[in-house]
């Protein structure tokens, strides 16, 4: 077998179809899913092709992307960094912080009573 390698230019030629067919796939997907389930079950209108690929898109804007996990999730990088901040604080940054954040936010999970 001959060892066939193909240029960026026919690399992109091919991938621009293949773009385009699972654009459509997915569109018709989530079109025939809306239609089968949401007007029966919520009452909701039904969609055409390109409503359903407008969804996706915005979805994907809204949530972020296709990719198959292994992404970094910025909030659980978010919620360590400051969970590790917070274990190296002593009582009295703690009590400081607190007192901050009630001062600031009105404090979590209660009104504030000023």
């Amino acid at each position: 077998m001959r060892n066939r390698k193909f240029s960026k230019g026919k690399k992109f030629i091919f991938f621009i179809p293949v773009v385009a067919l699972i654009a459509v796939a997915l569109g018709y997907i989530v079109m025939f899913l809306w239609n089968w389930i949401l007007p029966e079950v919520v009452h909701a209108g039904r969609l055409n092709f390109w409503q359903a690929l407008g969804l996706l898109v915005l979805c994907r804007l809204l949530f972020g992307n296709f990719n198959k996990g292994g992404g970094h999730n910025r909030f659980r990088e978010k919620a360590r960094e400051m969970r590790s901040k917070w274990d190296g604080m002593n009582e009295e940054e703690r009590a400081k912080f607190k007192e901050e954040y009630r001062r600031r936010c009105g404090g979590w999970g209660h009104r504030n009573k000023d």
